[in-house]
């Protein structure tokens, strides 16, 4: 995993909208429908939908951002699907950039080429917790 707003890419740089970053993981076994398996995502710029094999399983909107899966994770093989929204700072930032070719549109002019851009994307690292491995953190 890698921040959007740290990729050398200008349209990966910039970019205003969902990102969608996909995985596969497998699991020896899954706690009791009653018991916590969380998948932590780490560091999240803005907002994160998760799909555990095509179910939604939350959504995460402030640190730390974490969901329960259990509902949707089972032993073997799981598919894990987050979708990350973004806020529009970096696509302004990214048009008042020397020569750029303007994507979106403000009544008023909002940030400078030289604003600071602010965290984007599914920037992690992104674990899976038991209830019980939460315990032991703490």
């Amino acid at each position: 995993l890698k921040a959007l707003h740290e990729n050398p890419d200008p349209g990966i740089r910039y970019f205003s909208g969902v990102s969608t970053y996909k995985a596969g993981f497998k699991l020896k076994s899954v706690p009791p429908k009653d018991g916590p398996l969380w998948i932590d995502l780490g560091t999240v710029g803005d907002l994160a939908e998760v799909h555990i094999n095509g179910k939604l399983a939350g959504t995460a909107w402030h640190a730390p951002y974490r969901v329960n899966i259990v509902d949707a994770a089972r032993k073997g093989n799981n598919t894990l699907e987050v979708r990350v929204a973004n806020l529009w700072v970096n696509r302004l930032i990214g048009d008042a950039q020397p020569e750029a070719q303007k994507v979106a549109w403000t009544a008023v002019r909002t940030y400078s080429k030289d604003a600071t851009l602010r965290p984007s994307g599914l920037i992690g690292p992104v674990r899976i917790i038991t209830g019980e491995t939460l315990s032991r953190q703490h």
